[in-house]
């Protein structure tokens, strides 16, 4: 495996970057008793609080605690201002794409993007075609995945335009760390983050159906037992509006209204953390009792914004991705800022048997999967499980990519044997409705594994406090 970049150490004499001097010095004073009475601590709080994490087909229980560092991943303001800069222009650019696809489709004309590739997608929702949404907004809240590799650049990885979650991990380990040690906030000018909920709801206020000036805002959750159900309550609690469910909600002539002790109550927004296929009955999945009869309906007829839009998965699809640098060039006539990592189709005979010869060495994804479920890592798998997912890929070549297994950058982390270097990347929320904003922060997620590759929560992975230094 090639060597990885050291987010603290800039060589292997321990020279330290200078952004994380201050931090290495306060951290080189402490005890170890007192870090690990700190670490009881956080752990004590966390589940306090309830912030748990569903594991589905987990045998030891259904909620578990995301294990949680209190090594901060720091960030230097330039290497953030290019950061966002790339944001800004990845996530614009994939509004117009989804807004392009489900209307004109001058993308598809112009021969860039196969149309198969969109028009026979899980993900392609012909429901949306025509269909317009309020401001062309379609993901009004993105969760990019960023990766750093090779000499320290930053590559984007996946983009989260469905149901992206996380955010509210970023905002209660920021507060973690500064109940546990007020004093490196005082000697680290560290960006705030704590305002995001109240971004997020100026942004979903900011997309109301037309005419609507006052709108009526709830988050739609599918119930206590989504593995971010903590997430949902949370932010709901956050920004002061109400947590609903399906059965909460219904649509009489068009419009939708939510049950309240005073009679029904109009909803304008729905911030909904429910999957396409359950938001409705009438229009998706028949045997749907999560979603709202008729909400396609009020949709289509403009009468509320859901966020994000139906259909916007066609656009974070794996088999999509590879295309997102043409469609910069397409629709802003820009360079990227950002870098994909590189990436085999394997659809297409060239990259399969590439990707056939090297099975050892990649990392193939299907690509329709996430959490970190359905993929290879070569370098970490036996030959037989090498040997299985070769007959995966020929038995269904489409329905996988294949990429280069990148040397993640790793971040001191404190693990069982003491502190040592875990894989990391990084996940920022991107807003858009009137503007494209976001706060200087996400959440950064850690392989606790000794050389794993894996950062999901799902697979074993734990979270830390993102700082963005300010200038």
């Amino acid at each position: 495996m090639p060597k990885f970049f050291d987010e603290m150490y800039a060589d292997e004499t321990g020279t330290v970057r200078k952004h994380y001097r201050e931090f290495e010095a306060w951290l080189a004073e402490q005890p170890p008793d007192t870090i690990a009475h700190k670490r009881a601590e956080a752990d004590l709080i966390f589940r306090r609080v309830g912030i748990t994490f569903a594991v589905y087909g987990n045998d030891a229980g259904t909620e578990r605690l995301i294990p949680f560092d209190i090594i901060p991943r720091i960030i230097t303001a330039d290497e953030w201002s290019k950061l966002e800069a790339g944001l800004v222009q990845r996530v614009k650019t994939l509004n117009m794409f989804i807004h392009d696809i489900y209307h004109e489709q001058k993308i598809v004309k112009a021969g860039v993007i196969p149309p198969e590739q969109i028009f026979q997608n899980a993900q392609y929702r012909p429901e949306m075609q025509g269909v317009s949404v309020s401001s062309d907004i379609y993901a009004h809240i993105a969760g990019v995945d960023i990766v750093r590799a090779g000499a320290g650049e930053f590559y984007v990885l996946e983009d989260n335009l469905r149901v992206p979650s996380g955010v509210s991990y970023m905002l209660e380990n920021r507060k973690m760390m500064m109940r546990l040690f007020p004093e490196l906030f005082a000697r680290h000018k560290v960006a705030p983050v704590a305002h995001y909920p109240d971004m997020l709801l100026d942004n979903l206020r900011s997309v109301a159906p037309t005419g609507v000036t006052d709108p009526t805002v709830v988050v739609m959750t599918p119930g206590m037992y989504n593995s971010a159900y903590f997430e949902h309550a949370f932010l709901a609690q956050q920004m002061g509006v109400e947590l609903v469910e399906g059965q909460d909600l219904f649509v009489d002539n068009d419009v939708v209204y939510m049950r309240t002790t005073r009679g029904p109550k109009r909803v304008d927004v729905i911030y909904r953390r429910i999957d396409d296929d359950y938001l409705d009955p009438l229009a998706f999945r028949a045997d749907s009792s999560l979603g709202v009869p008729g909400l396609l309906a009020a949709y289509r007829a403009g009468r509320v914004t859901l966020t994000n839009a139906i259909g916007t998965g066609v656009a974070d699809d794996k088999s999509i991705y590879p295309f997102v640098p043409d469609m910069v060039k397409f629709y802003l006539s820009e360079e990227p800022i950002l870098n994909n990592v590189p990436t085999y189709q394997c659809r297409k005979k060239a990259d399969l048997a590439y990707t056939l010869d090297h099975l050892p060495e990649l990392v193939v994804k299907e690509v329709h999967g996430a959490g970190g479920y359905g993929m290879l890592v070569g370098p970490a798998s036996s030959k037989a499980e090498i040997e299985d997912f070769r007959q995966r890929l020929l038995a269904k070549p489409e329905g996988y990519i294949a990429q280069p297994t990148l040397a993640l950058s790793a971040c001191p982390t404190f693990v069982e044997s003491g502190v040592a270097p875990r894989h990391i990347d990084f996940r920022p929320f991107v807003l858009s409705g009137k503007n494209v904003s976001m706060v200087p922060g996400g959440l950064t997620r850690v392989a606790l594994a000794e050389g794993s590759l894996v950062v999901n929560s799902s697979q074993g992975g734990g979270t830390k406090d993102t700082w963005i230094l300010e200038k």
